[in-house]
């Protein structure tokens, strides 16, 4: 199916080239002359114009306005001094340790 369609193709091909075709020679062609017109002398050049006028030069437009200024702002306020924080309470004095070496071992007597 995938083939079918040109193989179609190729085989109406090759049986139209196999036609016989009668080939039919074209009528002769008869030469008729035809009077060709010929060009005369050149009439004599034409006058110069005159050049045209310039156009006027428009005018400049006016200049724009400087815009206003703008306003300063105010200034803004300056804000609360914070409160001292609370005295913290004194600590209690605690008891006072003295740690003491061992004795050494006594010597053996004999």
């Amino acid at each position: 199916m995938k083939y079918s369609l040109p193989i179609s193709l190729a085989l109406v091909a090759l049986s139209l080239a196999a036609c016989e075709r009668t080939v039919v020679a074209p009528a002769p062609t008869v030469a008729v002359p035809v009077p060709v017109a010929v060009p005369g002398p050149a009439g004599a050049p034409g006058a110069t114009g005159a050049t045209g006028d310039s156009g006027t030069k428009g005018a400049t437009g006016n200049t724009g306005s400087t815009g206003a200024t703008g306003d300063t702002g105010t200034a803004g306020l300056t804000g609360n001094t914070g409160d001292t924080g609370a005295t913290g309470q004194r600590g209690k004095t605690g008891d006072t340790l003295v740690i003491v070496p061992a004795p050494a071992p006594a010597a053996p007597t004999r």
